[in-house]
This record gives structure tokens, sequence and C-alpha cells, in this order.
């Protein structure tokens, strides 16, 4: 099957949300490490998996256009096993409204940049710059398990495993230019007797006893649809539960709220964040190194500062650093930092 990268290729296949970049920049939010199976697939436009399908996206003034395509619908009409192809596709009403709960569309975004701007002269110093910068809505298993392997890594690799990981575990979906693209495996592929061992051999490392041991934690206790009730319950409570998951930290947690479980007030916390808080803010915060309590004092300190869609502010600070290539103390990827994407230094192994 062909990529397609536009609307004048095939323009029934395409659909399109009033959407202006002060309300989205796709550039800036699918680089920006919250998600790693986004990919700019041609100038402009970004191919990824989203909710079990293949999607391609891009922007033209104010309005997304996005394009989903059908499930191994290859040229001959037939799977890799030489059974006909599927070609089931989710209804136009129903993309749309997938789009717009990943992209949480229903929060509007100019007004809370001028809401961080006004209480935050440092904010309003970038803002201008970098707009249409807003928080995903994940998956939250997906989101969890893709958290655990950012510790002390990069975004290149991140990127790289978390591919090998749906190639080795998850269904295919389909193939675009005979590129395999893949879904996010299920908590019991993950779950399985020979998947460390299987996700050591992919160069998961000391990470692959913390994803398989999370996956069978969740399969033995709150399962994957009480990790997404967590969604219901308050701010602290989920970020207790995640906490006692296998290779889940503060930080890993925090990310997770923030970005799989509806908690805007949660501000994941790094040396990073923790250094731009004392140096840039004057905060005197967390002692000399980031425990615990460091964590809560520099995460109050930003919620005292932004308001409750914290988490959201400090996203656009991070993109911002990102681009104009202020590198995150260890990172190893100068296109690196932020959550995921530099070394994770206070998450040890």
């Amino acid at each position: 099957m062909k990529l397609r990268d536009a609307p004048s290729a095939c323009p029934s296949l395409w659909r399109c949300l009033p959407c202006p970049p002060a309300e989205l920049r796709l550039d800036l939010v699918l680089s920006s490490g919250q998600t790693f199976r986004w990919w700019e697939s041609s100038p402009g436009a970004w191919t990824g998996v989203l909710g079990g399908h293949v999607w391609t996206l891009r922007q033209d003034r104010d309005r997304l256009w996005y394009t989903v395509y059908g499930d191994e619908e290859d040229d001959d009409d037939h799977d890799h096993d030489g059974r006909p192809a599927e070609a089931a596709k989710p209804d136009g009403a129903e993309t749309d409204r997938v789009l717009r709960d990943y992209f949480q569309l229903d929060v509007g975004l100019p007004a809370l940049y001028r809401t961080w701007g006004a209480a935050d002269p440092l904010f309003r110093k970038v803002a201008d710059d970098f707009p249409g910068v807003r928080v995903l809505r994940q998956d939250p298993v997906e989101c969890l398990l893709s958290f655990i392997c950012t510790s002390n890594n990069h975004i290149s690799r991140i990127t790289a495993m978390i591919e090998r990981l749906c190639r080795a575990f998850g269904r295919r979906l389909c193939r675009l230019d005979a590129r395999p693209f893949h879904a996010f495996p299920s908590l019991s592929a993950l779950a399985g007797a020979d998947a460390e061992a299987r996700l050591r051999a992919l160069g998961f490392g000391y990470r692959a006893k913390f994803v398989s041991g999370t996956a069978q934690a969740i399969t033995e206790g709150l399962g994957a649809e009480g990790l997404r009730q967590l969604r219901t319950v308050p701010y602290a409570e989920a970020r207790r539960v995640l906490c006692t998951l296998p290779g889940v930290g503060a930080k890993v947690a925090d990310c997770v709220c923030l970005m799989a479980l509806d908690k805007a007030e949660a501000v994941p916390v790094d040396t990073h964040v923790w250094r731009i808080a004392r140096q840039r803010y004057g905060a005197v915060l967390g002692g000399r190194s980031l425990t615990p309590r460091a964590h809560q004092e520099i995460g109050d300190f930003f919620r005292g500062l932004w308001g409750p869609r914290a988490g959201w502010a400090q996203a656009v600070l991070f993109c911002a650093d990102l681009r104009q290539g202020q590198q995150p103390a260890g990172s190893q990827d100068q296109a690196g930092g932020g959550r995921g994407k530099g070394s994770r230094e206070d998450e040890p192994p």
C-alpha cells in the first residue's frame, strides 16, 4: 500500500478538522518526547499508530488533515500468510472523535498561554515562538510501558526500542511503501514467561525486567481497565499506585499521570527541571539531590506558579528548550532532552 502524504493524493480518503496553529502544531507536539510512535514521513506529514490504526496527519492553515489506512490493505489483497486482507477502518465520526481526544482539542490553548504568560515572565518570553504545544492523551498501557524505557536513555534510542518492541510483540497492521507498522503489544504478550529474555535480546538491557514485570503486575492486578480507571481518582492516588509497579519512579509516574491519566497538574521532574527551578526561577528547593521530597516541592512550586494545568505549561518550556538547542544536562542526543529524550539520570537502574 502506498503512503498518502497529502490530501491531493486520493482526496476522498482524507478528512479534516478545524484546528489553527495556535491550538496545535504537529511538528512541535509529535517530536517533543511525549510519544515515540510518529515519524515525519515527508515534509509536514506525520505517520504513526494510534488506536490500533495507522494514520497520516498534516496541517494546512487552519485545518488538521488526516487519513487512516485499513489493516493489511496490501496491493495483492492478501496478507503475509496468504489470507484475504482486511480493510476495516473506523468511520469518519469515530476517527474525528479519536483525534480530538488524542490531542485534547476541547482544551482551548491560547487562553491558557495568556494565563501562564501573565503569571510568568519567563513563559511569556518564549510563548510566541512556540504556539500550539499541547499534552497528548495517550493509552495508559502504551504510555506507561514506553516511559519505563526512557530511563537513562535518549530519543533516538527510545524510538528504536519501541519500534523493535512493537515488531516483535505487536500485531501487524499494514505496510506502507514496504514499511511494516504494528500495534503496541498487549499486556499478555509482554507478560509471557519468555518476554524478559526476548526483550533483553532486543537490546532493552535492565529495562527488560521492568517492562515484563510491570506487564505481569498489571495483568495479575488491576488490569488494563483498572489502569485506565486511574483517570477518575485524585492525582496523588494515581501516582502512588503507579509507583508500586516495577521500574516506575516519581518521574515516570508523573509522565503517565500527565499524558495518559488526565492529571494536568502533574509536573514530571528530572534533573533538567530541577535546575530550571533553581537557576531560572531562583527557587530554593530540593536540597542537593532529587529525593521524593524534592520531586514534591518542585512540582508544588510550578503548580503554584502556573495553576491547575502546570504540566501543560511545562511541556511548552520543554519544547522551547529543545528547539532552541538548550540541551538538557546529561543528554546524549543533540535532538534530545525533555521528557524521555535526554539521559534520565534521576531514574537509576
